[in-house]
C-alpha cells in the first residue's frame, strides 16, 4: 500500500487537532482548515475546496440530525414539565428516602442516572438539583458531594452508556461504520467496570472526608427550600403520565426489539406527545399555540448549541471513511483510514495492549475540550482503523473510546464542563472537578483492564 499526499495531509491534521485539544482550545478552526486543504489537494480547485466545506457540514449534519432532533424534543418536553411543577412531584418519592448522607448520595445519584437516561444530563441537572439538593443537604450530605453524585451518575454513568436516547453510541458507531446496537452491546461490561469502580471509590472517599472533616461540614449552613410546589390537575397528571409513558416505551423496545433509529423515534414521539398534553391541559387553546412553539424553540436552541461544533469536527473525521470522502470529494476518493490501516499493518507491529492504550489515550485527549461529544467521531474512526490492523473487536474498542471520552468530556473532571452542576449546587467548579478526578481515573483504569480481558 502506497500512501499519497492526501493520506499524509489527513494524518498531519489529526495530529494538529489532538495537539490543539491538549492546549485546551476548541478544534473547529483546524477542522475547517483540514476540510478545505483536503478538498483543494484532491481537486486542485479553490472553488471545489470551498464547496467541500459546505458539503462536509451537510453530510455530517445528515448523520447527526436524528440525534439533534431527539435531544431537542426531550429538552422541550422537560421545559414544559418544569413550568407546571411536575418534575417536583416525579422526584418527591426520592426525597423521602434521604434520611442519611449515604442514602442521599445514592438516592440523588440514581435519580440523576435514570432522569439522564430519559431526558439527557443537561436538562436533568436543574430538574434533579433544584428539587433534591435541599433535601440532600438537610439529610447531612454536603453540597459538594451532591454535585459529585449528580456528575458521576448523570454525566458519567448515564451519558457514557446512553442506552435510551442512544445519541453517544450512534455517533461512535457512525465513525466506526457499524451498527449502534453493536456498540451498545459491546460497551456493557466495560461500562459496568468503569461505573462501579468510579462511584464506589467516590463514595468511600466521601465517607473518609466527612469523617475527617466532620466539624467543618456540620457548620455549613443548610440550604432553604424555596420552591413553590404546585399540585394542580395538570401537575399531578403529568407526574404520573410521564414515567408511565417512558416505562411503556422501554417495554415496547424489548417486546418489538426496537433499537437505534426505531428506538429513538419512539422516544422522540413520546416526548412530543407528553409536551402537547402538558400544554393543552394547562393553557387555553390560544396560549397553547404559542407555548408549544416556545418549548420547541428552547429545545432546538439547546440541541443546536450542543451539536453545532460537533458537526464540523465529525465532518472532518468522516472524510477519513470512504463513504464520507466519496460524498464530499466525489467518486474515486480514497478510504483514507482503510488505506492507513493496511499501511500500518504492513509496516508496524501492533498488539492488543498498545492498541487499547492508544485508544484510551486518544479518548482522554479528545475529552479535554469538555464539550461533550466532539471526541466520539475520532474514537469511532480509530476503532475502525485499528481493527483492520490487528485482530480485535471493533465494536468493543469503539465502546471503550466512547466511555472514556464521555467520562472526561461529558462533564466530570474538566472544570469548565462541570459548571452547570456546580452552579446549581453553588460550589466552585474547580473543587468539584478535583473531587471527581481520582474516582474517574480509577474507573478508567478498570475500563482498560476489562477491555484487555474481553477484547
Amino acid at each position: 500500500m502506497i500512501l499519497t499526499s492526501l493520506h499524509y495531509l489527513y494524518v498531519v491534521m489529526v495530529v494538529v487537532i489532538l495537539a490543539i485539544m491538549l492546549m485546551k482550545k476548541d478544534i473547529v478552526i483546524p477542522c475547517i482548515i483540514g476540510i478545505f486543504a483536503m478538498g483543494y489537494l484532491y481537486s486542485g480547485s479553490v472553488v471545489a475546496a470551498i464547496q467541500s466545506i459546505f458539503n462536509t457540514i451537510i453530510y455530517a449534519g445528515n448523520e447527526f440530525w436524528s440525534i439533534i432532533v431527539i435531544i431537542s424534543l426531550v429538552v422541550a418536553m422537560s421545559k414544559g414539565l418544569q413550568e407546571v411543577g411536575s418534575d417536583t412531584l416525579i422526584m418527591s418519592p426520592v426525597k423521602k428516602v434521604m434520611v442519611s448522607p449515604s442514602m442521599a448520595f445514592w438516592g440523588i445519584g440514581l435519580t440523576m442516572m435514570v432522569i439522564s437516561w430519559l431526558v439527557w444530563p443537561s436538562p436533568a441537572v436543574p430538574m434533579v438539583g433544584a428539587v433534591l439538593l435541599p433535601a440532600a443537604v438537610a439529610a447531612g450530605l454536603p453540597a459538594i458531594y451532591v454535585a459529585v453524585a449528580m456528575n458521576l451518575f448523570g454525566h458519567g454513568i448515564a451519558l457514557s452508556s446512553d442506552f435510551f436516547i442512544q445519541g453517544a453510541p450512534t455517533i461512535t458507531a457512525t465513525g466506526a461504520g457499524i451498527e449502534t446496537t453493536e456498540v451498545i452491546s459491546a460497551s456493557i461490561p466495560i461500562w459496568l467496570a468503569m461505573s462501579l469502580v468510579t462511584v464506589i471509590v467516590a463514595f468511600l472517599m466521601m465517607k473518609n472526608d466527612m469523617k475527617k472533616n466532620a466539624i467543618k461540614y456540620s457548620q455549613i449552613e443548610k440550604i432553604e427550600e424555596t420552591l413553590v410546589i404546585r399540585h394542580g390537575r395538570t401537575t399531578k397528571l403529568m407526574a404520573v403520565l410521564t414515567p408511565i409513558a417512558f416505562i411503556l416505551d422501554i417495554a415496547a423496545m424489548l417486546k418489538f426489539k426496537l433499537a437505534g433509529g426505531d428506538a429513538t423515534a419512539l422516544v422522540g414521539g413520546t416526548a412530543i406527545i407528553i409536551m402537547l398534553i402538558t400544554v393543552l391541559t394547562t393553557y387555553n387553546i390560544k396560549d397553547a399555540f404559542e407555548k408549544v412553539v416556545d418549548y420547541i424553540r428552547d429545545g432546538f436552541k439547546f440541541g443546536i448549541t450542543v451539536f453545532a461544533p460537533v458537526i464540523f469536527i465529525g465532518g472532518f473525521f468522516f472524510l477519513g471513511n470512504e463513504g464520507g470522502a466519496v460524498a464530499v470529494l466525489g467518486e474515486g476518493a480514497p478510504g483514507i483510514l482503510n488505506d492507513i490501516s493496511i499501511f500500518i499493518s504492513q509496516n508496524i507491529q501492533m498488539n492488543k495492549l498498545s492498541t487499547i492504550l492508544t485508544q484510551s489515550a486518544v479518548a482522554m485527549i479528545t475529552g479535554l475540550d469538555g464539550s461533550g461529544f466532539s471526541g466520539l467521531p475520532i474514537v469511532g474512526t480509530l476503532a475502525y482503523t485499528f481493527s483492520n490492523i490487528i485482530d480485535i473487536n471493533m465494536a468493543g474498542l469503539a465502546a471503550l473510546g466512547q466511555i472514556i471520552t464521555i467520562w472526561v468530556d461529558g462533564g466530570t473532571i474538566i472544570p469548565w464542563a462541570v459548571i452547570p452542576v456546580a452552579a446549581i449546587c453553588n460550589i466552585d467548579p474547580q473543587v468539584l472537578a478535583r473531587k471527581n478526578l481520582i474516582p474517574v481515573l480509577c474507573g478508567i483504569g478498570a475500563a482498560i483492564v476489562t477491555a484487555l480481558i474481553i477484547l
